[in-house]
């Protein structure tokens, strides 16, 4: 079984728009196994103080980041991308305390509506 999930680089913009939806779905399941399949065995993170090293790290990391975390919700914007690299911009829902709905920006996955080409990058 193959760890690489396509699209794969060099991408093209429907490459890089799909690589970059795929992230934020994955994200969104809440699931750290899931996550954690799209970083490599001896990935190495820093979230703030916290280092991690490898997907356990990772998935051990993820698990209780939503446990604490209330009604999480990401969003992830195609910069730029060339060759094999993808530049996003990152917007999240991210409570530790009960904020009323009225307060809150995003509600859960990005509804269909707000997903494909041209929604996030400026196209020419």
């Amino acid at each position: 079984m193959s760890d690489t999930r396509p699209p794969l680089p060099p991408f093209d913009l429907d490459g890089a728009l799909a690589k970059v939806q795929a992230a934020e779905d994955a994200w969104n399941t809440r699931d750290p196994h899931r996550v954690a399949l799209a970083y490599t065995e001896d990935s190495v993170w820093r979230n703030r103080d916290v280092f991690l090293t490898g997907r356990a790290e990772i998935v051990d990391f993820l698990t209780a980041k939503w446990e604490r975390e209330l009604d999480y919700a990401l969003r992830k914007s195609l910069w730029s991308f060339g060759g094999n690299r993808i530049a996003v911009r990152r917007e999240a829902s991210i409570n530790d305390m009960p904020i009323e709905e009225a307060e809150r920006r995003h509600f859960g996955p990005r509804p269909a509506d707000e997903r494909g080409k041209g929604h996030d990058f400026p196209l020419a």
